[in-house]
């Protein structure tokens, strides 16, 4: 028997089993239903936030589910590889994933507008699309012909503009560069001449130190610190315009999804609620830790692209951005509501948001 075959079957057998179940104060021993669950996930498996916030998750359900909804968690590579969760999750071989959706885009290409789009809305701004503009209704719209049912599960925030070892001041300087960069930016860079590579995170330093990539974004100083990159590259820049805010999906079998009572996907609900609030504000709050640790090495240029070279890549994202919706018609709708609903809240955070930064500036508090 094959690997896919042992683990779908798998999946199947241990989704639900019947167990006796234990005496509650106040109330009678039933036959109750236990769902025997496995998560796979994306990345490391002791990476900070994004690996070890899981297994807490996972906990958390147990005791409120008086353990009747038992999920083990598996980071990358150790029931199946990184890039290999999607289809598994599909497949039924196992009934949870966690990862970033524009891994998919070869396969689903709307996932590119539910996880980072370039020069989009911010967090904050992408939160208020999906939980109250309808994002989450078109993401499930087009997941449901997956068979699966996502959730909103967590924001990096902005993220920084990746590490290159040699200084980028003209947009020629990014022709014939090997980068690792996924989803649309990647697409972007591209199209101005860069060698693109998708590389899961564990494989990132590595190819950077040994000049196998000649640069590489990641996420920010947080994890690009645990990862080593300052150590592999001089010079990091900003401002992270591919992924000015980049969701976590928590996404489900269909199947198994429908086959939770109802306050177990109540539970689930709100565990994916509150990683999405978790995970951001701990992204936050380490990244000032951190980024000053990458400054006291004294080993790195912290820089922010020419002007030059960041018109380039809005003229361009622009352009690939509507060519990649209008490709295919989930992306289409997906981007559509993105973009009305992205010109809206601009309008207003201009005004409260941006006008409240305009005036620390003023006052010289930034």
């Amino acid at each position: 028997m094959d690997r896919r075959s042992f683990l779908k079957k798998a999946g199947v057998a241990t989704a639900a089993t019947t167990f006796a179940a234990v005496s509650y104060p106040g109330k009678t021993t039933h036959a109750q239903t236990k769902f025997r669950w496995r998560l796979a996930h994306s990345f490391g498996p002791t990476a900070p936030v994004l690996g070890t916030n899981l297994p807490a998750m996972a906990n958390e359900l147990r005791t409120m589910s008086k353990g009747q909804l038992d999920i083990k968690v598996y980071g990358a590579g150790e029931l199946i590889p990184a890039f290999g969760v999607f289809d598994a999750v599909k497949e039924g071989s196992i009934q949870m994933m966690y990862s970033a959706s524009y891994y998919w885009a070869g396969k689903v290409p709307a996932t590119q507008f539910t996880c980072a789009v370039p020069f989009g809305m911010n967090t904050q701004q992408f939160n208020s699309w999906c939980y109250h503009g309808g994002g989450m209704e078109v993401w499930r719209e087009f997941y449901a012909k997956q068979g699966l049912y996502p959730f909103l599960a967590g924001n990096t925030g902005a993220q920084m503009g990746g590490w290159f070892r040699k200084e980028i001041k003209t947009v020629d300087d990014l022709k014939g560069l090997k980068y690792r960069i996924p989803g649309l930016g990647g697409k972007i860079y591209a199209e101005l001449g860069t060698k693109v590579i998708l590389l899961p995170g564990p494989e990132v330093f590595p190819a950077l130190e040994r000049g196998v990539i000649d640069a590489a974004e990641w996420v920010g100083p947080y994890y690009d610190w645990n990862q080593g990159l300052y150590e592999a590259a001089r010079y990091y820049y900003a401002p992270g315009w591919h992924e000015c805010s980049t969701a976590n999906e928590m996404t489900l079998n269909m199947k198994a999804w429908n086959s939770l009572p109802k306050e177990f996907q109540q539970m689930i609900d709100h565990a994916a609620y509150k990683l999405n609030v978790n995970n951001l504000a701990e992204f936050d709050a380490k990244n000032v830790e951190y980024l000053a640790k990458i400054k006291a090495t004294g080993k790195n240029e912290i820089k922010f692209f020419p002007p030059e070279v960041l018109k380039a890549f809005y003229k361009t994202a622009e352009r690939v951005n509507q060519q990649t919706a209008d490709a295919d018609p989930d992306a289409h709708k997906v981007y559509e509501s993105y973009k009305k609903f992205m010109a809206g809240i601009r309008s207003w955070h201009k005004i409260n948001e941006w006008g409240y930064v305009d005036a620390l500036k003023e006052v010289g508090a930034v």
